[in-house]
């Protein structure tokens, strides 16, 4: 049986377009991707009408990747 892991990416530490790598496979997560073919949407938690963060699920090997950092994104703007 494989086991599902579990990981935090902050964005606030990601540069270029926001795309992440799957820190267990390596697939690309990228932002302009919608079709659900790379990642599943699992949770968005949203904070004072703000995005606070997001829960995906890697669909090649089944990880949870929460994704942190939008607070900051916001202020950049």
């Amino acid at each position: 049986m494989q086991r599902m892991g579990f990981y935090t990416i902050d964005l606030a530490r990601v540069t270029g377009s926001g795309a992440v790598r799957c820190p267990k496979c390596g697939i690309k997560i990228s932002p302009d991707d919608e079709t659900e073919d790379v990642y599943t949407i699992l949770e968005t938690v949203m904070k004072e009408e703000s995005l606070d963060r997001i829960t995906l699920q890697c669909n090649r090997c089944g990880s949870q990747i929460q994704l942190t950092g939008f607070n900051l994104l916001g202020r950049i703007k």
